[in-house]
């Protein structure tokens, strides 16, 4: 998509979108490479060291056979799919068999709790589930609670009552399917995002979201793709910088993914991933190039031609390391789920400062603006804004109409990140205009981390804030007032934690606990945050 260019000023200046009358993801990032050629679209390595591949023929021929197990069951144009699933071989398939339907498909991460999955599932009106036989003991106990799901496919493990095997249901069925004639504004995908007060919002996104990726993509990958490219990151496939950022990307330009289950990062582990598949490209969130450098990795052979990161401010220090173990810079980008990939570094096409989110992404105008959208003089603090509608921002906030329109002024949308732009037009992270807390890459809301502390017959008031952290940027703390019969302990700080990570989400639980006898508390009953923060 990106021109070939010598200067950033041209590639920008000589931009221009090509968005098509009619675009189905599945079409674009599949379909037209299932040729019967073999080209190989999936390499898969599960925790054991087992290795599967894929070419898009049979992901093209599997997604078409689901889409058919769809179509039986009932499921229509417009109804919502969840994929609650890591990396794996399932987790396209089902996206793809959305997509091709005219459906919604709606990513659920795998540490997701109780609380977090009922109130996704009961907000998108989901009518189908694809997961694990993991996902499937939590859904098993809210499942009663969720009258719009109909069908949980579990693609692992026993089929237990009430649930059908992903795998005999693909098997059973044809792989004759044909794609529906979809437009690029057509509602492809709900990727839900966390807020400082009430609940997750689910960013609703058109079939041209993906388009709208690719040109940062390309940009910061060096002008991908390039013969012998293939991608991999650790980032998890079920938000936006997983599927968007490097998935769907990579497919949309023939090149093959890496895909990866693993409990968890593990620096050396990954280096040798890269080493054994002949890596080429890749996205890996600060709080993994943190974890290689603590860690000390050795180099083992890998060769990569691209770095990409986002989500924190690496710092110079970071950046040089990065530099002296790969032998190439790492370029950052920035954006968030509801407007992603609007500004990029590239270093052979300026200058990178350590530091920075970068420049703009042709095809994308990003200013500086106050609340109404007015732009704001270069060096001065302001509200990082996205000239909006662009072929990457999202349709609207599903079934939030007030969220939406505040997301919106003077024809940008407001990403709630403070920021500035110098003198030669390098962006520049200041911090967030809420109490949205970033740790280990995640955009984290306090409002339900409290909703959920509040459940706990311990916790008579709760206030969860972002520290300081070396590693994830920032940590949640929460600040709690017990209940009457109650007293602090660090047993009843690890009863508290665990719960958390039960009901809400392991990425989710608060990593420090205070108890405390009082909150800091405005006139009208709004806790200061801010004042517990000052605190630490």
């Amino acid at each position: 998509m990106l021109p070939q260019a010598d200067t950033y000023d041209d590639l920008y200046k000589n931009f221009r979108w090509d968005i098509p009358a009619s675009f189905n993801i599945a079409t674009a990032c599949c379909d037209r490479y299932a040729d019967g050629s073999g080209r190989l679209a999936l390499i898969y390595v599960d925790e054991d060291g087992g290795t599967q591949k894929l070419s898009f023929d049979e992901i093209s021929a599997l997604s078409k056979s689901f889409a058919n197990v769809l179509k039986a069951d009932g499921l229509k144009r417009g109804d919502r799919v969840a994929v609650f699933l890591s990396q794996s071989v399932e987790l396209p398939i089902a996206h793809l068999a959305a997509f091709r339907s005219g459906m919604i498909s709606v990513p659920l991460f795998t540490l997701f709790g109780e609380d977090a999955l009922e109130y996704r599932l009961s907000n998108s009106g989901a009518r189908a589930v694809i997961t694990d036989e993991g996902g499937w003991d939590k859904l098993s106990k809210i499942r009663d609670r969720l009258p719009h799901l109909q069908d949980i496919y579990v693609t692992s493990g026993a089929v237990h009552a009430g649930a059908k095997s992903f795998w005999q249901s693909i098997e059973d069925a044809s792989e004759d399917f044909q794609t529906v004639d979809t437009s690029p504004d057509d509602p492809a995908i709900i990727i839900y995002t966390s807020g400082t007060t009430g609940n997750p919002k689910g960013a609703l996104h058109a079939h041209r979201v993906l388009l709208g990726h690719l040109p940062n993509v390309e940009m910061a990958h060096d002008f991908f793709p390039k013969p012998g490219d293939l991608m991999w990151t650790p980032a998890d496939w079920a938000w936006i910088g997983g599927l968007f950022d490097a998935l769907f990307p990579a497919w949309y330009h023939g090149v093959p993914m890496l895909g990866y289950r693993a409990k968890k990062f593990e620096p050396q582990a990954a280096m040798q991933l890269m080493a054994d598949h002949g890596v080429r490209n890749v996205f890996l969130p600060p709080t993994a190039l943190k974890l290689m450098r603590q860690a000390d990795v050795k180099h083992s052979g890998v060769k990569l031609r691209s770095i990409f990161s986002g989500g924190e401010s690496l710092g110079a220090e970071l950046i040089e390391w990065v530099r002296a173990t790969f032998g190439v810079d790492v370029h950052e980008i920035y954006g968030q789920t509801e407007c992603n990939l609007v500004l990029a570094n590239n270093s052979h096409l300026f200058p990178i400062k350590p530091g920075s989110m970068g420049k703009p992404t042709p095809g994308f105008d990003v200013r500086i603006v106050n609340e109404h959208g007015e732009e704001l003089p270069r060096n001065q603090r302001g509200i990082v804004g996205v000239r909006a509608p662009n072929p990457v921002t999202m349709i609207e906030y599903w079934k939030n109409p007030e969220a939406t329109a505040k997301k919106y002024a003077g024809g940008f949308l407001l990403t709630g990140d403070l920021g500035v732009q110098d003198d030669d037009g390098y962006f520049w992270y200041v911090s967030r205009e809420d109490d949205v807390i970033t740790s280990a890459g995640y955009r984290i809301g306090p409002a339900e981390i409290e909703h959920t502390l509040m459940k706990h017959p311990a916790v008579a008031m709760s206030a969860v804030v972002g520290i300081p952290d070396p590693i994830r940027t920032e940590a949640i703390k929460a600040w709690i007032v017990l209940r009457p019969g109650f007293t602090a302990s660090d047993a009843l700080a690890k009863e508290i934690q665990d719960f958390v990570k039960v009901q809400l989400a392991a990425h989710e639980y608060p990593r420090h606990i205070q108890f405390a006898d009082t909150l800091p508390m405005t006139a009208t009953g709004k806790v200061l945050r801010r004042e517990l923060r000052t605190l630490g």
